[in-house]
């Protein structure tokens, strides 16, 4: 019996050579250190909520802050055509995950609550002493660490799409990739809950910072890719396919059909307000509920990664289409620590497999020699749709209430029906297996 399961997994697991478990363990770890970044939210959100601060208002912090995740095709132009100290992936992995750790590390060596009118951050530098951050300020040092962290992402995701499409293997990848960032999310949770509970800006953003910076380690030691220099005729066709890529009908939609399912006003800042005022929680249990809920995301990405390899991608959305109605629904249920238990676990998990679908989608319509730029591209579609639905959503539970705010959600979840013949998944999915090998891998 214990012989036939281990058979079973083995012909589940789709990493089946020596270089793409490598790859899949520089994704896994990268992503994880990524994932780590959102550590200090919880308690950014509950100080400022208590400094007087509506969910709208506290919802437009972080929509700030994620401004560098909104230009990242901006970085994968660079990275797809300037190579920097002959490499077009790693000098620029390094540097980046640098001045992410930095950014954070400023925030961190002596944040604390401060009362003033408008100071939100006052720290203590041990060169040139007490500096105070205002809001301002500390928005900018986050969006800082944000920037060299969207950069990372940039890159990883190109090695990704670069090896992962000839194989097959961009779902599996991203599974993996996936599963870290929310095994990440569970400690996030848990660690975060406590955080906010204590409000421990400084430990927050210290631990946030330290990732960024296993990030940097791990581009060191596990990206190899040849020397490259600037190639006019290179650069001019891979101008020539990004121009040809602009006006394809087929990479329009893909990013129409991602802005418009993530755009589906959200809860974001908004559910913590319920969760606390309405609801009493306390911010260690809501914390908990993040971990448990990023837990049975993992089982949701492991799900995904075989399933990838097996299912047409166009059934798969077009059933996460209707899990997500259903899911979403399910919040006019969410009222106790029972409710609440069951539906963020259920949701973590279904929700982490209609993710993963999208991403999919992204990565198998990305034109070669330019994966860098349109994945990227069609990210900052996803961030951007996600984050406005945040923002959106908190300003609809400002005027509307939480109950109108579920209904509305699932609404716009179920009118991506209407998209899906728009997409010609199935002929995305057999183009992306023509690519050919890339050269980059791990060391």
């Amino acid at each position: 019996m214990a012989h036939a399961m281990f058979g079973w997994v083995v012909r589940l697991n789709p990493f089946k050579t020596a270089d793409t478990q490598r790859l899949a363990i520089l994704f896994g770890i990268v992503y994880f250190a990524q994932g780590m970044w959102y550590l200090p939210n919880q308690a950014i959100t509950i100080v400022l909520k208590e400094r007087g601060l509506s969910a709208g208002q506290v919802a437009d912090f972080f929509l700030i802050s994620t401004i560098p995740w909104l230009i990242k095709p901006a970085y994968g132009l660079l990275s797809d055509l300037v190579p920097l100290f002959g490499r077009r992936r790693k000098s620029y992995f390094l540097i980046t995950s640098g001045l992410a750790a930095l950014a954070g590390l400023i925030l961190a060596s002596g944040s604390r609550i401060s009362h003033g009118p408008i100071e939100t951050f006052s720290v203590t530098l041990p060169v040139v002493g007490a500096v105070s951050f205002t809001l301002v300020s500390g928005v900018v040092l986050f969006t800082l660490m944000g920037l060299g962290l969207a950069f990372t992402d940039v890159l990883v995701d190109a090695m990704m799409v670069e090896s992962g499409r000839p194989r097959g293997l961009t779902g599996a990848f991203q599974s993996v990739q996936w599963a870290c960032i929310t095994v990440a999310s569970v400690l996030v949770g848990v660690a975060g809950g406590y955080l906010a509970e204590t409000r421990s800006l400084r430990a927050a953003f210290l631990l946030a910072a330290c990732f960024p910076a296993i990030s940097m380690l791990m581009g060191a030691g596990f990206v190899r890719e040849p020397r490259v220099s600037f190639d006019r005729e290179g650069f001019r066709q891979t101008l020539l396919t990004l121009r040809g890529a602009l006006v394809h009908r087929d990479m329009w939609l893909v990013a129409g059909f991602i802005l418009f399912w993530t755009f589906s006003p959200s809860f974001g800042p908004a559910f913590l307000y319920y969760q606390t005022d309405t609801l009493g929680f306390s911010q260690q249990f809501i914390g908990t509920l993040s971990s448990l809920a990023a837990v049975a995301g993992v089982i949701g990405a492991m799900i995904y990664a075989p399933i990838s390899r097996r299912l047409p991608l166009k059934r798969t959305i077009n059933a996460l289409i209707a899990l997500g109605v259903a899911g979403t629904l399910a919040y006019l249920l969410y009222r106790d620590v029972a409710s609440a238990l069951i539906i963020d676990t259920v949701f973590g998990c279904v929700g982490m497999i209609a993710q993963l679908a999208l991403l999919d989608l992204a990565a198998k319509a990305c034109p070669k020699r330019v994966e860098a730029t349109f994945f990227a591209l069609l990210m900052s579609v996803y961030n951007g749709g996600s984050q406005l639905s945040q923002n959106f959503g908190a300003r609809l539970y400002d005027r509307l209430g939480y109950e109108p705010l579920v209904f509305i959600s699932a609404a716009f979840t179920a009118a991506a029906w209407l998209l899906v013949p728009l997409v010609n998944i199935d002929r995305i999915e057999a183009t992306s297996r023509e690519a050919p090998e890339t050269t980059v891998r791990a060391s």
